[in-house]
């Protein structure tokens, strides 16, 4: 029988509230009490509208992500050429925009590091955040290529891949060091590759 929620209204309180809560503890680290803690819900509230904390926890992902997929739209609506829209990966994931994304920070690195052996539900989906990613920064290079911005013999994967490893890698160096400093530095080299791939 097909588990149907007590009320997306509540259902969605539960997956707005818990968010950050996930992104910063962990899947594995985040406890059923940590939830009634923080939506002030009965446990029978929550199974009410989950089926368990995993699916809780792969909704609180999915919302995540879409919160991170808006911020960079938005950034990237601003942009005018194709270059402006790569060289923007590198300002929105630097440190001071880093307020902006969701409570604990990158949800794909944070979900990534821990599900690639525990919990693989969340590793689909988070291999379908970085494909999406990929796809959408090879549309970005192609174009660029298009347009003449970038030149004809630039690969678009490996050049997207590139950026993708960069940013994640940096990421994962200023949270583990505590050093925005080293973020900020790798996202240089993320810039440099860029420019190096452009025609002016």
């Amino acid at each position: 029988m097909k588990f149907t929620p007590r009320s997306e209204e509540t259902r969605r309180f539960i997956i707005e509230t818990t968010a950050g809560i996930f992104n910063t503890k962990g899947y594995a680290g985040t406890s059923m009490s940590d939830l009634t803690e923080a939506t002030k819900l009965t446990k029978g509230s929550i199974y009410g509208n989950f089926e368990n904390k995993e699916e809780v926890a792969l909704a609180v992902f999915d919302h995540n992500i879409a919160c991170r997929d808006k911020i960079i739209a938005e950034q990237l609506s601003k942009a005018t050429t194709n270059k402006e829209k790569l060289l923007l990966q590198a300002t929105i994931f630097g440190s001071a925009q880093n307020h902006k994304f969701p409570k604990g920070g990158c949800p794909i690195l944070n979900a990534g590091t821990e599900a690639d052996d525990t919990f693989e539900p969340l590793r689909k989906k988070v291999n379908k955040a970085i494909i999406d990613w990929k796809k959408d920064l090879e549309a970005i290079i192609n174009q660029g290529i298009a347009a003449r911005e970038f030149r004809k013999d630039t690969q678009a994967e490996k050049t997207a891949l590139a950026i993708m490893a960069l940013i994640e890698g940096g990421i994962l160096l200023g949270k583990s060091t505590q050093k925005a400093n080293y973020l900020d530095t790798v996202l240089e080299s993320v810039k440099d590759l860029i420019n190096n791939i452009s025609t002016a």
